[in-house]
């Protein structure tokens, strides 16, 4: 299927920037140098793009988002960082992703296939997964990760540098200043684990055996009362062999800030 490029007359496109076939943008919209737009982008009315900033094919943004601007950070002087965004997202109104600074990587990214709502803020140097939602007014602080299939709760707040593991789950207004590990359900402000994510888990087929180890494993981690060291211990020993439950001893050992529990 043939996709036409058409721009609005009143869009601001920047002529260094780069606009790939078959995208649309809409009116006020305005577009800076250094931006790369691929193809079956949708560029939403009053949308401002400044570079650098890269984005994949069929990315849909809505109005009034600002994407790729300067890192909210004192110490940026200007330095040449960049966004990089990937495939199919779905980026909604009011949204701010910026760029990342020299004191990190220098790049803040964004994967494939994420669902971000409404007035959502990923600030510099963040690193978004594969498959997240963030439910509306969720806000990451600088240098944070969110690693695939993780969904944040309405409200969200998630401190600098912190990591939110793969499948994780936020309750809405919550408060992140640790670690959430994979597969955990976490509510409050501080957030506070409460469970395991099963129902996500069954929806991305996790087996009915694979939940129960999951579960065990919190169990271990979280309602027995032990030190951290003891409980990952325990949990390696009776599941490590498992690859669903590695990846919550891989991220309990490479924890920075430490783990909320």
């Amino acid at each position: 299927m043939i996709r036409h490029t058409m721009i609005h007359p009143s869009a601001i496109i920047d002529p260094q920037a780069e606009i790939a076939e078959g995208v649309t943008v809409g009116p006020y919209a305005v577009i800076g140098a250094d931006v790369h737009i691929g193809s079956g982008c949708q560029i939403g009315p009053h949308v401002v793009i400044d570079g650098p900033t890269r984005l994949g094919a069929d990315n849909q943004i809505y109005q009034f988002a600002s994407i790729g601007a300067a890192p909210q950070d004192k110490k940026f002087a200007g330095e040449a960082t960049e966004l990089i965004i990937g495939e199919r997202n779905v980026i909604r109104e009011g949204c701010t992703i910026n760029r990342g600074t020299a004191q990190d990587k220098g790049k803040t990214v964004l994967g494939d296939d994420n669902w971000i709502m409404a007035y959502v803020h990923i600030a510099h140097d963040c690193r978004v997964g594969n498959h997240t939602i963030f439910a509306n007014n969720a806000t990451l602080a600088g240098h944070v990760e969110v690693r695939d299939f993780a969904i944040l709760g309405g409200f969200t707040l998630v401190h600098q540098f912190c990591v939110v593991g793969d499948y994780a789950f936020t309750g809405m207004g919550s408060a992140l200043a640790k670690d959430l590990p994979p597969y955990v359900m976490a509510t409050g402000a501080p957030a506070e684990p409460r469970s395991v994510n099963k129902e996500g888990l069954r929806r991305h087929q996790f087996s009915a055996e694979s939940i129960q180890r999951i579960h065990e494993a919190y169990r271990l981690l979280y309602r027995r009362n032990l030190p951290l060291q003891e409980a990952v211990a325990r949990i390696e020993s009776q599941y490590g062999a498992y690859a669903e439950v590695r990846k919550l001893i891989d991220f309990c050992h490479q924890s920075q800030r430490g783990l909320i529990r």
